[in-house]
């Protein structure tokens, strides 16, 4: 495929629903693009194959490290890459770290996490010449000030406030909006309220298109599935099986065989 610009990706609003999924390394990415319109470098790679709790342990040299490597699996792909925990308190400080990622890899924008109260710093990157995806309703990277993670639009006051959120974001210059645990009708009623496409993680179907971690939506995680996570295999147990196989062989002296030996 093509590689996605920001032009075609706007294009692709209430048009063909976008494809995202997160990517850490090169050998996945390559795998992943050639099915992926967008890579996302989260950050959840530190509960992935970090193993720990939430997000908000990873550093910006861990996500430049696993942007450069997701990139060159899949040069062709778009790749966002997620801003870290306390790398966006400010203007001048996220600025900083965003330009690292630009002159430290090649990613082709980053995402910040917030809604109307981060407007100002995505207003600042942009006018900086960096591309920005934003992310709104449930956020990672608060489940310890909200004490977990809590569905968004339960009300229509929280609605009200996420319709706000989105419309922020977008008039301060994103091209596209992750929007997280939100119930479905109102996700739906925050992609109508913008022209900039919406991406959903267990916001329904009345959106732009859908992102899930690869190692939830292929069975590699098995701690805990969500419910918006649908596996598409058992990739845990496809493992195990695998590597139970060679244990056999080994143990029992058949492998390697004589196809297998110089």
């Amino acid at each position: 495929m093509k590689k996605l610009t920001i032009s075609t990706i706007k294009k692709r609003k209430n048009s063909e629903p976008l494809v995202m999924i997160t990517a850490y390394d090169a050998l996945f990415s390559r795998l992943l693009s050639e099915s992926a319109d967008l890579l996302l470098v989260g950050d959840s790679l530190t509960m992935s194959f970090g193993g720990n709790g939430d997000t908000l342990g990873v550093t910006m040299d861990q996500m430049i490290y696993h942007t450069n490597a997701v990139c060159k699996g899949a040069p062709d792909t778009f790749v966002i890459t997620d801003m870290p925990f306390g790398t966006y308190i400010d203007t001048k400080t996220a600025l900083l770290n965003a330009i690292r990622v630009y002159q430290e890899s090649p990613a082709d924008a980053v995402k910040i996490e917030g809604g109307a109260d981060k407007a100002p710093i995505v207003e600042h990157l942009v006018q900086n010449g960096l591309a920005v995806c934003g992310h709104i309703g449930l956020l990672p990277q608060s489940v310890r000030a909200e004490g977990g993670y809590k569905i968004k639009g339960k009300n229509e006051e929280e609605a009200l406030s996420l319709i706000a959120d989105a419309q922020a974001i977008e008039k301060a210059g994103a091209f596209i909006l992750v929007i997280e645990g939100v119930i479905a009708e109102v996700a739906t009623r925050v992609a109508r309220s913008v022209s900039i496409p919406v991406i959903g993680i267990g916001a329904g179907n009345g959106v732009d298109g859908q992102v899930l971690v690869f190692s939830d939506m292929l069975g590699f995680y098995e701690p805990f599935v969500p419910k918006f996570v649908k596996q598409y295999m058992n990739g845990a147990a496809a493992v195990k099986n695998a590597v139970f196989d060679y244990k056999t062989d080994v143990q029992s002296r058949g492998f390697p065989s004589d196809a297998y030996t110089y």
